[in-house]
């Protein structure tokens, strides 16, 4: 398929409004306090039945020090003691999961989150491993996709080491900016040596490939600064690269509010900020592989858009066919036989109910047929940048045409912008509208409106 992308700067300002990243669909919004532990076990067994894959995500929630910009649910602590008795608890979570899942699935995806995974040392690193090993069956021939979140100053090329050994063969180095205002701003000082250290140490283990997260629209960013870390990321050639917007959403991630808003770029600097770094990288020679994600063309990600093959989960886009995932820890989100389920999002409900031999689940939902039918279709948008009618209307029993004819009128307007093409044989995402692709998929979402909307980020 063609990658190419075009920045246009009037059409971008026009449709910057806000928007889910489609990470899920339903999206979080949608979960309810009705759909409980029963449900969750009905879904296992319904899972069970069907077989395939697994896919296991584990939170770990610590962090030595609060970044301001941070949206994710951690727990900010020097105290290294308390992720021993964490594990504990991710180990009780483990049991009343594996005694309902048949033991001959395979794991083709693993991930550890945060906060702050390397948090843990090498022996508790060895702990997780090892109890997961005993409970699931983990892949030892180096085919599956065992990813993990490193902050570089919780890390070194013995770190490195460990995690290979251990079976990890992917990772994501956060770096956001080298720029040291911009770092004092946002609580985050990390200098390149120490990030590209453990980048080369990845490289020297034999890590499949290594990601950067860079992220635009913090304080003190403008176009030159940027571009600075930019080119000493790719002096280092990643094999991806992730470009984020910040949104500064103060009144609902508490440590946004040490942010000065006045210290913020401008939205016009910030939409500069990102036509440059979308021209620089580029001309480097990586492709677009959808929302803020690049990738160098020989990589699995890039290969797999291009031959159809791509999809998107709750920790990204994904070479591997869709896996039920089952997550453990504090606020994390499962995804199994069509149905979400979220655990409690603070420490002590989590262990009170471990403790007491139940699930720590939250909310959740199970999907319903048009749940299922907008999902596989927004999900082909995102991952493919287009939908043939024919195919995606025999999988599902549907007419195409007739079953979303609201969506595809309010599509209108974007064809006369040029964001994308339709015809009787489907619709396609063109260059213009690769980065307003969350706008292309939200006519097809039948929850949104109203106080919904106030939930999500601006789309660029």
């Amino acid at each position: 398929m063609n990658q190419d992308l075009i920045f246009d700067a009037d059409l971008i300002q026009r449709y910057d409004t806000a928007g889910p990243r489609y990470t899920s669909y339903p999206t979080a919004v949608q979960f309810h306090e009705g759909f409980g532990e029963a449900e969750h076990r009905e879904a296992l067994a319904r899972s069970n039945a069907l077989g395939g894959p697994l896919s296991l995500y584990f939170h770990i929630p610590f962090c030595d020090t609060v970044c301001f910009y941070c949206a994710c649910n951690k727990i900010a602590t020097k105290d290294r003691a308390r992720s021993a008795p964490y594990l504990t608890l991710l180990e009780k979570e483990m049991d009343l999961i594996a005694r309902d899942v048949d033991t001959s699935r395979v794991v083709d995806q693993l991930h550890w989150g945060g906060g702050t995974p390397t948090f843990l040392s090498g022996d508790e690193m060895r702990r997780l491993m090892a109890a997961t090993r005993a409970r699931f069956r983990l892949r030892d021939d180096d085919q599956g996709e065992y990813s993990i979140e490193i902050d570089p100053r919780e890390a070194n090329a013995e770190t490195v080491k460990l995690l290979r050994e251990l079976g990890f063969n992917r990772m994501s180095l956060g770096v956001q900016d080298f720029d040291p205002r911009v770092q004092q701003a946002v609580n985050r000082i990390q200098s390149p040596e120490e990030t590209f250290a453990v980048l080369d140490a990845a490289r020297a283990e034999g890590f499949h490939s290594v990601s950067i997260d860079l992220i635009y629209g913090l304080p003190h960013q403008n176009v030159t600064s940027f571009l600075k870390t930019l080119d000493r990321v790719l002096e280092a050639r990643p094999d991806r690269l992730s470009v984020f917007n910040y949104a500064h959403l103060p009144t609902r991630f508490k440590p946004q509010r040490r942010i000065n808003d006045a210290d913020l770029p401008a939205p016009a600097e910030k939409l500069a900020i990102l036509q440059a770094s979308i021209e620089h990288l580029t001309a480097a020679g990586y492709v677009f592989i959808g929302m803020d994600h690049f990738a160098l063309p020989d990589d699995s990600l890039a290969i797999a858009q291009r031959e159809g093959s791509l999809h998107r989960n709750f920790q990204g886009y994904t070479t591997h066919a869709e896996c039920d995932l089952l997550a453990f820890g504090v606020s994390s989100i499962s995804q199994v036989a069509g149905c979400y389920s979220q655990n409690v999002k603070e420490m002590e409900p989590y262990e009170a109910a471990l403790k007491e031999g139940r699930l720590p689940i939250e909310r959740g939902l199970c999907m319903t047929e048009d749940d299922h039918i907008r999902r596989d279709l927004i999900m082909e948008l995102i991952c493919q940048f287009g939908l043939d009618y024919a195919s995606f209307g025999a999988r599902h029993g549907i007419h195409v045409q007739d079953y979303f004819a609201h969506a595809l009128e309010r599509l209108r307007p974007m064809v006369a912008d040029g964001l994308i093409e339709m015809s009787d044989a489907g619709l396609r995402v063109l260059p213009r509208g690769r980065l307003l692709i969350r706008n292309i998929c939200m006519p097809f979402d039948r929850y949104l409106g109203g106080q919904t909307m106030q939930r999500f980020s601006k789309v660029i």
